[in-house]
Order: structure tokens, then C-alpha cells, then sequence
């Protein structure tokens, strides 16, 4: 009996000793990114009441931070230097737990529905273009990549599944495509450690990355009651995707964001701008970051009627992603006219997403010059049968891709009905209009579809979709 005794005390201590282990985030790990130069948030768990002390490799720097009485939960602030590593970081509270390989650079987040969550070796039947080029020439031990795995929740979760990779072959096949092209065109023009974290599920709707308190500004959101409406919707759920893929991640010090998301939304494009804004707006107030960079694409076009959408034009939900710059600071859209897909709504030109993030991204955040700039519709005169269009951000002239015209642009009088256009060209820095139909026009609209292959540009990038009227 006095050795049963014995072994049961031993076993005890030994999960004693388990349970009072610090334990850390998944994205809290080898191989992890973070963020140069900022007061570094790191947080965890230890026994309640504990003593945790931290040590950092880059400056040999302790700190002391005591875990909560209550759930045992500890955090603190770490001073990161100028980018470099790798690094280590220890964590002691009695057993020590060592984090190796850490670099020390540039961190983003990287959230959307299919066309962020789609990896470089595409969906089935559904290739990225240049993907064979790409795993030739990937491996760089300074871009680290982590993909949270789906997880709807009503209740906000404190952890997700992933783990932090270094860019090779194997683990850039099965990272999201358009954050990698983001990714490691930072590399290439920064210089830096970069890491990316994806947070990404395909179909996911822009309500469900909300928290519900900000969805009730919204009447026509209805907001989940039980998990029986969570688990009907999933990925659509109001909230969901925000408890159990973002909210574990707030307070990841990192630069900024990016986001490809709205193709859900296209049913229901008529608040998009403003719902977009309040999701924004919702994660820095969470991330205590102030305004942090925001950079999105606006969705490629493509044939919405193959899904059964044809009462849908996806050209206002584009409408309304051009709105969301206006309304958002610190935010700015890539566009992507001219790499859709006709018949598939997950184009292959993943490069181009990427890389048009990467610009704004480069020329906004970091100040890198030279980068091209997105031209955007400014405002339409009318002289006699002519509609003349000018533009903003088009100091190099607009002018069209494939030769001195388009065949893209429609003409309305004051009766509304649209007519294609007869005519149209640029002088300088206008766009000239004209339709033998309407010889009083009263409005025009540029590739204003579900499907256009964008051919007006600006500096090597296509402008967006647009239209001079409300009607």
C-alpha cells in the first residue's frame, strides 16, 4: 500500500509539474516572426500566481511577469531590435521552454474567403498560374509562413491550429497564393525577415470576421443564436470566423493587414463599403495598433450567372469596394480587372493580387519609390453628344491596352436605357465618349459587368469598373 501511495504522489507531482509549464499560442513558436523595432506583445499560460521569466537572445534582456491567480494567464511586452535573427527566446517559470529560430522583421496578416485561402498548388481542377516556376525558386529560410486551419466558433477561442514554416518547396505548395506573391515581393525590395499569417476560409462572408457588436448597425445581418445556426452556415455565419480564426491572433504585433474577400457578398453588395468599413475599424480598436495599414483587392471579374446570380452584377459589389478607400484611412485597393476568370471565380493570376498588394504596400507603408499607383475615376462632363472622363492618381495618362479604343464602355440618355458605345478614345489625359444612339447623354458606365477583361490602364495597372450614375 505504501508504495501504491507512493507512485500515485509521484504521478501527481509529475502532472503538477506538467500543468505548470508555460504554454503558449501555437503562432508563439520556432520558427516565428516578429514584428522590428516595436514593444512586441507575447502572452501565455503558467501556474496561477507564478513567476515567469522571459529572455530575449538579441539583447540578453529578462523580464518577470506573474501569472494570474485566477486562469493562470500571463503577458508582457518585449523590446524587438532592427530586423535580424535568428533568435531565441526562452520562457522560465520553473521549466524552461525555449522558442528557437525566431527572426525579428516584418509581420502581416493575411484574411479573405476563397481567392487568399487558394495555395499555390491551387484547387482541383483549378491551377495558380506559374505555380512549377515558382516551387523552383521559393526556398528562402526568411520567409516564414503560417496558415490557421478553419474553425467556426460562437464562443471566442484563445488558440488556433498551425505551426511556422520557412519557405521552401513543400510549405509555399500548400500556402495561400496571393499572400505569398505579397510576401516575397517585400522580401525582395525590403530586404527583411517577413512573416505571414493567413487566416482565410473559402465561401467566408465579410460578417462573419465581425464581432456582434458591430454588426448591429446593420438591420439586415442576422446574428447566430445557437451553434445549430452556426453549423448550418459555417464559414457565412455572422461572427464565427472572427471568434475562432481572428480573435486568437489579436494583439500579434505585426504592420498591417491584407484582404481578398467579397465575392460572398455580391448578393447583398448594396452595404458593402460600410460594412466593410466597421470591420476595419472593429479589428484596430481590438488590435490597439491605431490605424494599421489595410490593403485589399478589389474581386476579379467574372460570370457570376454560372452560379445561378444572374439578378447580381458583381459590378456594384466592386462599386462598393472602390467606396470602402474613401471611407477607410490608412486603406488602399488593388485591382484586378484585367486577371479574371470568365468561366471560374478563382482566377489563376494569383501573382497579380499579390504583387498589387505588395506595391501599395511598399509605396504607402514603407516609402519605396517608384512604385506605380492605381488611376480612379474623378468625374464626367458632358458637351453636346461627348461624355469627357477625367481621373485622379493618373499622372502618367490613362490610355487603353489593346490599341486606341475599347469596346467596353456604354452610353445612357435621360431615359436610362444603355447603349454600347460608337465611339470612344483618349486625348492627354480624357477619355472620349460617344454612342449614335443618345445624342443627349446623360450618363456612361465602363465595363460595368459580372465579366469584362479590363483594358483601360494607368502606369502598367488596370483602372476599376465604374459608372457616372446612381440609377
Amino acid at each position: 500500500m505504501k508504495k501504491i501511495l507512493i507512485a500515485i504522489c509521484a504521478l501527481m507531482g509529475i502532472g503538477n509539474a506538467i500543468q505548470a509549464e508555460v504554454k503558449l499560442p501555437k503562432f508563439f513558436s520556432d520558427n516565428m516572426v516578429l514584428q522590428q523595432q516595436t514593444e512586441c506583445n507575447l502572452w501565455g499560460t503558467a501556474e496561477a500566481g507564478k513567476t515567469v521569466v522571459v529572455n530575449t537572445s538579441w539583447d540578453n534582456k529578462t523580464y518577470k511577469v506573474k501569472a494570474a491567480a485566477g486562469d493562470g494567464r500571463f503577458e508582457l511586452k518585449v523590446t524587438t531590435p532592427a530586423a535580424g535573427g535568428p533568435y531565441d527566446i526562452t520562457f522560465d517559470d520553473g521549466t524552461k521552454h525555449t522558442l528557437s529560430n525566431v527572426l525579428v522583421g516584418e509581420v502581416w496578416i493575411c484574411s479573405g474567403q476563397s481567392n487568399m485561402e487558394m495555395q499555390m498548388k491551387g484547387f482541383k481542377m483549378q491551377p495558380v498560374e506559374g505555380t512549377t516556376e515558382e516551387l523552383l525558386r521559393c526556398k528562402d529560410k526568411n520567409l516564414r509562413l503560417f496558415t490557421v486551419k478553419r474553425k467556426a466558433s460562437l464562443a471566442p477561442l484563445d488558440d488556433v491550429t498551425g505551426q511556422w514554416n520557412e519557405a521552401d518547396a513543400a510549405s509555399v505548395r500548400d500556402f495561400s497564393a496571393t499572400a505569398y506573391y505579397f510576401g516575397r515581393a517585400l522580401r525582395m525590395q525590403l530586404d527583411v525577415p517577413v512573416g505571414l499569417i493567413v487566416t482565410a476560409w473559402g465561401g467566408s462572408a465579410c460578417e462573419a470576421w465581425m464581432k456582434a457588436d458591430w454588426l448591429k448597425a446593420f438591420p439586415k445581418v442576422t446574428l447566430p443564436q445557437s451553434d445549430a445556426d452556426m453549423k448550418k452556415l459555417q464559414q457565412r455565419c455572422p461572427t464565427a470566423l472572427y471568434n475562432g480564426q481572428m480573435n486568437p491572433l489579436v494583439g500579434y504585433s505585426m504592420r498591417g493587414a491584407i484582404w481578398y474577400q467579397g465575392e460572398d457578398n455580391v448578393t447583398r453588395a448594396d452595404y458593402y463599403a460600410d460594412l466593410m468599413a466597421a470591420m476595419v475599424k472593429g479589428w484596430r480598436s481590438e488590435w490597439k495598433q491605431g490605424d494599421f495599414p489595410f490593403y485589399y483587392c478589389q474581386i476579379a471579374p467574372y460570370d457570376y450567372s454560372l452560379i445561378k446570380w444572374e439578378q447580381y452584377n458583381s459590378a456594384y459589389l466592386r462599386e462598393q469596394q472602390a467606396k470602402a478607400e474613401t471611407l477607410i484611412p490608412n486603406a488602399r485597393m488593388a485591382v484586378l480587372m484585367d486577371a479574371g476568370l470568365e468561366y471560374g471565380i478563382h482566377p489563376r493570376k494569383k501573382r497579380e493580387a499579390g504583387e498589387r498588394m505588395a506595391l501599395l504596400a511598399l509605396a504607402n507603408t514603407y516609402g519605396v519609390k517608384g512604385m506605380p499607383d492605381f488611376a480612379v475615376y474623378k468625374s464626367v462632363e458632358f458637351k453636346g453628344d461627348t461624355a469627357v472622363v477625367s481621373f485622379d492618381r493618373s499622372k502618367e495618362w490613362v490610355y487603353f491596352e489593346n490599341g486606341t479604343t475599347s469596346e467596353l464602355f456604354e452610353v445612357a440618355g435621360s431615359d436610362k436605357v444603355f447603349h454600347p458605345a460608337t465611339k470612344v478614345w483618349i486625348e492627354r489625359n480624357r477619355v472620349y465618349v460617344k454612342c449614335d444612339k443618345v445624342k443627349q447623354p446623360a450618363a456612361i458606365r465602363y465595363a460595368f459587368k459580372d465579366w469584362a477583361q479590363g483594358d483601360l490602364m494607368h502606369d502598367g495597372l488596370p483602372v476599376s469598373s465604374f459608372r457616372t450614375d446612381s440609377w
